[in-house]
């Protein structure tokens, strides 16, 4: 049974933050011819107006660059070669690199992923606000797409989404895995993907090209440029560190003066049902991931006689770096070098880059839209930690997952949970996407861990731990919603005493060993938020002295308890000896890692 995109999260709270309404893209789709469709006239409209920029130009542009010529001239020095052998090893790696955009490919794509898209998703549900804001961008500043990074589907939705609506196509940041697969790199290419090594190491010239090849893009506004701040794919579904490198180069523009801002778009896509769900789970077990290839890609065909449900993107406000730069870097310092000799960026701007980056994936969580099937998941879960049991009843389940849906959106979340439909609906529609992870037997619903036949106890072990992790990366799509009330109800647990100054020490203390929690969750501010969610909940009431759990607040409690405690198992597993508090310190550092 399909679910409307305009159902996400309809019954709001008004003091909570509005957020744009979905269309589904595939529904035209279904009711059109898809050649036409990709055969339209494409004509976006492009920053300033430039004219398009043919591949060869870029590259002259990038090789006759001040700064290239001066890395090459310093690479000559240091290792005595030829001021000409290095420059060919520069265009040498420029032409391995740059990518060659053909229009002729990008309708070849849309053709045909708009046949994979209808047969692997009921809708594809964009926020049509977000599309015209990003538009608006465009024409405006130099952009740069941050969308989160969950699956390999990611950089061809993000296409396909923008050749739908008519908006320059980006040109997108790829690992060199892919330009490996036989033709299907070669397409990718020219379909705007750029290839870059996974680690440069000390290679200054290899920088140089890149750095340059990204802000000449950048500062002419040619395209947009897109790449995935976490750096790859999230296994676990939690949000990634931030990787800094590419972020620095989008940046410099601005912070050198070049350009006089640069519109950064942070996009959450979310999957109902992600794609490699078995495949991250066996990775994280320690078997290796399988080589991207185009013989694997054929192989992997089979995948379109599944059933994935929807996808919900949104693209979030165009973030203004200028915006974030005002009063926390002094751009003057740029002035006294030339800017065409590159130099390790101050204390002060790389603590203005990882600050900025935390902001950005923090901007695309909050916009991650929650799947009925999250709730299920974090349900069934504790269900399952809580001991040997034969299950939920589905009604039971039901009703659960009722009052989880209604405590998730007084949290604030982004939640998919269509109204049109009974509770007992939306719950049968989920677990049947599902089934593979779940079964239900008299009426009862567990994990699917004694499913399937194995023929050793090790293979048995290996099938459990597949469907636990996989159902735990579902769960883990919730854990900004629940993070900040979790934290001060295991604080409140913990706790001795019932005062409220020891309350809020045992919350400093649990956070206070990394960097980012540190920020976001120690300031008086978000403990006063966790209060307030607690409160507004009535799972507690807080006075000037005291935080005192109420009658009916020990199942919410319980609740939230229970979402951080596979993280403190893990770690009493792989510390043992240390203290309990220890545990609660460094548990945060997972949920962001």
């Amino acid at each position: 049974q399909r679910m409307a995109c305009g159902d996400v999260y309809s019954q709001r709270d008004p003091m909570l933050k509005k957020r744009d309404d979905f269309e589904d893209v595939l529904e035209e789709r279904r009711n059109s011819s898809d050649l036409r469709y990709a055969l339209r006239c494409y004509t976006p409209v492009l920053y300033k107006g430039v004219p398009p920029c043919k591949s060869s130009m870029l590259k002259s542009m990038v090789l006759q660059s001040d700064q290239l010529h001066y890395v090459i001239s310093q690479v000559s020095k240091e290792t005595g070669r030829k001021t000409d052998e290095v420059q060919e090893e520069a265009s040498a790696i420029l032409d391995e690199m740059a990518h060659c955009q053909q229009l002729s490919t990008v309708r070849f794509f849309a053709f045909t992923l708009s046949k994979v898209f209808k047969s692997l998703f009921r809708s594809i549900c964009v926020n049509e606000e977000g599309i015209q804001r990003l538009q608006q961008a465009i024409q405006e500043h130099p952009v740069v797409l941050l969308p989160s990074h969950r699956s390999y589907m990611d950089f061809l939705l993000m296409s396909y989404l923008l050749y739908t609506y008519d908006l320059t196509l980006p040109v997108i940041a790829a690992g060199m895995d892919f330009m490996g697969m036989k033709f299907v790199g070669e397409m990718l290419r020219m379909s705007g993907a750029f290839f870059i090594r996974r680690s440069f190491g000390g290679d200054k010239l290899y920088w140089a090209v890149f750095s340059e090849y990204v802000k000449t893009m950048l500062k002419n506004g040619f395209a947009p440029v897109e790449f995935f701040l976490e750096g790859t794919r999230s296994r676990t579904s939690k949000s990634l560190t931030p990787k800094l490198g590419l972020l620095n180069i989008a940046m410099d523009p601005f912070l050198k003066g070049e350009v006089f801002d640069v519109s950064v778009v942070p996009v959450s896509i979310s999957y109902e049902r992600i794609l490699e769900e078995t495949l991250y789970a066996r990775e994280l077990l320690g078997i290796p991931k399988p080589k991207e290839s185009t013989s694997g890609l054929f192989k992997a065909r089979k995948v379109l006689s599944e059933d994935y449900g929807s996808i919900h993107v949104y693209f979030g406000q165009p973030v203004s770096v200028r915006s974030l730069a005002e009063g926390r870097v002094n751009r003057r310092q740029f002035n006294l070098v030339p800017r065409h000799i590159p130099g390790k960026p101050g204390e002060d701007i790389h603590s203005f880059v990882n600050d900025s980056a935390y902001k950005l994936v923090r901007a695309q969580e909050e916009n991650m839209v929650l799947k009925p099937w999250v709730l299920l998941a974090s349900l069934l879960l504790q269900n399952q930690a809580a001991g040997p049991k034969e299950g939920l009843p589905l009604d039971e389940l039901t009703a659960q997952a009722v009052w989880l849906r209604d405590l998730s959106r007084q949290y604030g979340a982004f939640l998919h949970w269509p109204d049109q439909m009974t509770p007992s609906e939306v719950v049968s529609s989920s677990l049947s996407l599902h089934r593979g992870l779940v079964r239900i037997c008299e009426g009862k619903v567990q994990l699917a861990v004694e499913q399937g036949l194995a023929a050793t106890p090790e293979e048995k072990l290996l099938n459990q731990a597949v469907i636990v992790l996989s159902c735990a990366s579902y769960r883990n799509q919730a854990l900004h919603v629940f993070l900040r009330p979790a934290l001060l109800a295991s604080a409140i647990h913990t706790a001795s005493s019932t005062q409220k100054r020891k309350t809020h020490t045992h919350t400093h203390t649990h956070t206070h060993t990394h960097r980012f929690f540190h920020t976001l969750l120690c300031a008086p501010q978000d403990f006063e938020e966790a209060s307030y969610l607690l409160v507004k909940t009535g799972a507690v009431q807080v006075s000037q002295q005291e935080v005192v759990v109420t009658e009916g607040g020990h199942r919410t409690l319980a609740f939230l308890i229970a979402m951080l405690d596979p993280f403190l198992q893990g770690y009493q597993v792989r510390v043992g000896c240390v203290t309990r508090v220890v545990y609660r310190r460094v548990v945060v550092c997972t949920l962001i890692s």
